[in-house]
């Protein structure tokens, strides 16, 4: 979770902050292809009491759950974007309750406010490589057709860790056959937004029935000669969040996520 020093310097972050302005200012979108070349962020929120319990899910399942940060308790900012707001800065929350959705909003401000102990952990999203495939020349699917990006609840348990437990959920990108070695060495340079593939073909070896029905998101096209390509998905602890009936939770909502300051080559390895 540490940043190059050099990271640290947020002066040329105009894109970012225009797009979390014209979040704020009302806008409900994905966030796939906006503000490109800035490192994109999942976001869990949780009491103070699940809070140890979350960091310990998320160091013993770094592939769908790599931390870029963590907040103090009670404090809705994040070193990964000052002055950034996490109350309304993302263009789409969900507010859980009992492990079941409640609500999704554009402002979760009301819902931060009914606990002063609230922990914000911002992790790893794989829009972060998709800048540099699409540089490569890979199309990705769902910024071409300007929808969200399907994901799927797999048969992959996660490792449980104190009160939480639940499956892996992927992200699925249609890539032609002949680059899906590209895409997995692109991907795989950037190990703190989920990095290389977890799965490539078949869907159902990891439990997916139907691609054309996503848990989260929206369906693709997949055209003659592509091959599915599944992603580890920052989604993953709102699965957690279902499966272990967490009484109170802040996420972004599937595919709207945080823009922080921060260059995608500083989570290049």
């Amino acid at each position: 979770m540490t940043l190059p020093t050099a990271y640290l310097d947020h002066a040329n972050a105009t894109a970012a902050r225009q797009a979390r302005a014209t979040y704020r200012d009302g806008l409900v979108a994905p966030t796939s292809g906006i503000a490109p070349g800035f490192t994109q962020a999942n976001m869990i929120v949780l009491p103070r009491d699940w809070a140890f319990d979350f960091l310990l899910y998320a160091q013993r399942n770094p592939k769908p759950c790599p931390v870029l940060d963590v907040s103090d308790p009670g404090s809705p900012t994040t070193l990964l974007a000052p002055g950034a707001d996490l109350r309304t800065d993302l263009p789409l929350y969900r507010i859980w309750r009992d492990g079941k959705l409640a609500e999704e909003t554009p402002d979760a401000t009301a819902a931060w406010a009914e606990r002063d102990d609230l922990v914000a952990f911002l992790i790893g999203c794989s829009f972060t490589f998709e800048t540099p495939m699409v540089e490569a020349g890979i199309e990705i699917r769902h910024m071409t057709d300007k929808s969200n990006v399907p994901m799927y609840l797999t048969n992959t348990a996660c490792r449980p860790a104190g009160r939480l437990k639940g499956n892996m959920v992927v992200s699925m990108r249609p890539i032609p056959a002949s680059r899906v070695a590209d895409a997995a060495t692109i991907s795989g340079r950037f190990p703190a937004v989920h990095g290389a593939p977890v799965h490539v073909g078949s869907p159902a070896d990891i439990g997916i029935a139907d691609l054309a029905k996503p848990d989260f998101g929206d369906a693709v096209r997949i055209e003659p000669g592509e091959v599915p390509v599944f992603w580890a998905c920052g989604v993953t602890p709102q699965a957690a969040v279902m499966a272990s009936g967490v009484p109170f939770a802040i996420t972004h909502a599937p595919g709207y996520m945080f823009i922080t300051d921060i260059p995608d080559s500083a989570y290049h390895a």
